[in-house]
């Protein structure tokens, strides 16, 4: 498979579909996408070493396009057993009424990262990401030997900053208005709050002063006139999460798709609820009741609800999983993800043909 040597080589349109960990993004869904031209990625998060590496023989065998996996950096312990186990006492009607007990809260911290690495290195893909922090020069100099294209994920100029100088190829900013879990490389728990966070535009303007490598835009990216509006504002490729979400090769369970445009769901909020680092997702009971109680403590609060996430999901209970989705979810459409890739190319060609002409009242 050809290895990138510039962020624009990777793909023919400027559209990438965002890794999602939990089983949206399989093999299935980033075929789709490389084959219609984005750039599709494979989520190793949750994952083990051996499960990353079997999707990516499966990803292998539908596709000769280049496409990117996902790492999650390993992340130190916010907090001590005692805030987990109050939190555990608070969730024990959850268990009770969805007839399972709650998870054992001593798995992985690391992620497997180490051995992820070594496979990566020793089998090398096009692209690798990576979420919750920043690897060392040394990780960034053993994938530049071995042809890898290498990104981070960043909230704010100085995680990009941090990001160029350790070696990063690109950086991926992602706004507050992003689904699923926050990027940021420190977990800061005293900056929860409403006004947590910059927004895409925001953080992009930033970014762009601030560091000389390629941007990636993510965070409630739907529609092909918002890729341009980025595009404009200074990123070179799209990350869409939400809006690939709904498509039929996602992995994303049934419920959860139904969710994105249901009227029941009004909005999204940033939560603590699932899994103890803030993400977003729509606001559904369990947020509700348990999202203001819950510590700053990932992974143990991922690994505690875990039982109860995929019970309720069982159940056919939308209301006890964790619905991650970006503020643009309501404009998610159901269409398969190579067509969906077609669209939005074909509304980012003519939102660019619009930008083109002359402004209004302008003279001809």
């Amino acid at each position: 498979m050809r290895m990138p040597t510039a962020l624009t080589d990777l793909c023919r349109y400027p559209i990438v579909q965002a890794p999602m960990a939990g089983g949206g993004s399989g093999p299935e869904l980033a075929a789709a996408v490389c084959g219609a031209g984005g750039l599709g990625f494979l989520a190793a998060g949750y994952k083990t070493a051996d499960g990353m590496y079997q999707e990516i023989k499966q990803l292998r065998s539908l596709t000769d396009r280049p496409f990117g996996v996902n790492l999650f950096m390993p992340q130190p312990s916010l907090a001590d057993g005692s805030v987990v186990e109050v939190y555990r006492e608070q969730l024990a009607g959850e268990a009770t009424w969805y007839e399972t007990e709650l998870g054992d809260t001593d798995g992985p911290i690391d992620d497997g990262y180490e051995a992820k690495l070594a496979i990566l290195r020793e089998d090398p893909v096009p692209v690798v990401s990576f979420t919750f922090g920043c690897p060392s020069r040394a990780v960034f100099d053993a994938f530049a030997k071995v042809g890898t294209y290498t990104v981070v994920t960043v909230t704010t100029a100085a995680e990009a900053q941090a990001a160029q100088w350790s070696g990063a190829d690109a950086v991926c900013v992602q706004g507050v208005e992003a689904g699923g879990h926050q990027g940021t490389h420190r977990d800061d728990p005293h900056a929860d709050g409403t006004g947590a966070g910059l927004g895409l535009l925001a953080a992009l303007g930033q970014v762009r002063e601030a560091v000389q490598i390629p941007l990636i835009a993510a965070g409630g990216l739907m529609r092909g006139t918002q890729i341009a509006a980025v595009l404009a504002a200074g990123a070179t490729m799209a990350q869409l999460g939400t809006a690939f979400l709904a498509t039929p090769e996602s992995g994303a369970n049934p419920l959860h798709k139904q969710a994105l445009t249901n009227p029941l769901f009004t909005h999204t909020e940033l939560t603590r609820a699932f899994s103890g680092r803030p993400a977003r997702g729509l606001v559904n009971r369990f947020m509700r009741e348990h999202g203001p109680y819950a510590p700053a403590a990932y992974p143990a609060v991922h690994y505690l609800t875990s039982t109860v996430r995929k019970a309720a999901a069982k159940a056919g209970d939308a209301q006890g999983m964790n619905l991650w989705a970006g503020q643009g979810h309501r404009l998610a459409r159901e269409l398969p993800a190579g067509r969906l890739v077609e669209v939005l190319s074909a509304e980012l060609d003519a939102a660019r043909a619009a930008l083109s002409l002359p402004a209004h009242g302008s003279a001809s």
